[in-house]
């Protein structure tokens, strides 16, 4: 299935490394203006090293105001990826208030703020769009000790729905893609360990974690005409560990 974006801008946040990276690579390669958020500076400069044709964007997304400095006039963007997040492993009653507002405020406030500020300009131009949040099989089912992640994750989702609902009449499709462990260069190091992936993979009735390319290929699928009538759905990822 050839998939292209030609005359058409993408913007992807958490494009620094991982999963978002060779989103912004994907969609560059496929024909699309890529614009890339990523809070490191040496990362976003390797990326525009891999594939030049990319534009950079320093930028932490939990910094409220400068999001809306930096954002606010941007202009003409048909594809936006949700993908910055951060993870956090802890148990419930060591939970502390920082914790909870540093997942959040990445996980659900920046991303709810980037997807204003991109509607309002799509919305100005009466231009169809299409929407992917990097959600998690956390949205969907309890992890153990991961309560704040978990909750995160399902907002994420929950916001997915209710967007989808919204600007659905706009012909702006807003999906999310609910990944299993996917094995980035973060996700190898810490899940090579076989005693801590032992009863993650357990519950995976395919047997092994996903490898980046595998979620990439659904998020273009999902940005693509191809995906035309999917709209407001939580896609996993994740080998089928949501099914068991």
């Amino acid at each position: 299935m050839e998939i292209t974006f030609p005359n058409t801008r993408a913007l992807v946040t958490g494009a620094s490394k991982g999963i978002g990276k060779d989103i912004a690579i994907k969609l560059a390669q496929c024909g699309a203006q890529v614009m890339a958020i990523g809070r490191s500076q040496a990362d976003l400069d390797s990326l525009k090293n891999i594939h030049p044709s990319i534009e950079t964007i320093t930028l932490d997304l939990r910094n409220w105001q400068s999001t809306e400095d930096t954002l606010k006039n941007i202009e003409s963007v048909d594809l936006l990826v949700n993908n910055a997040g951060e993870g956090m492993i802890k148990p419930v009653l060591d939970v502390e208030e920082k914790d909870i507002d540093r997942i959040f405020d990445l996980n659900v406030k920046g991303l709810m703020h980037v997807t204003k500020l991109v509607l309002k300009d799509m919305l100005r131009r009466k231009s169809s769009g299409a929407i992917v949040n990097v959600s998690s099989q956390a949205g969907l089912a309890g992890l153990y000790a991961q309560s704040v992640y978990c909750a995160s994750k399902g907002a994420v989702d929950a916001y997915t729905r209710a967007l989808a609902l919204e600007m659905g009449p706009q012909n702006i499709r807003v999906n999310s893609v609910n990944p299993t462990v996917v094995m980035t260069e973060m996700g190898k190091k810490w899940w090579s360990d076989q005693n801590r992936a032992a009863d993650m993979l357990s519950k995976i009735p395919l047997g092994r974690f996903a490898n980046v390319n595998e979620v990439v290929d659904v998020v273009i699928f999902l940005l693509s005409d191809k995906a035309s009538m999917v709209n407001g759905v939580c896609v996993p990822i994740d080998g089928g560990y949501t099914c068991t």
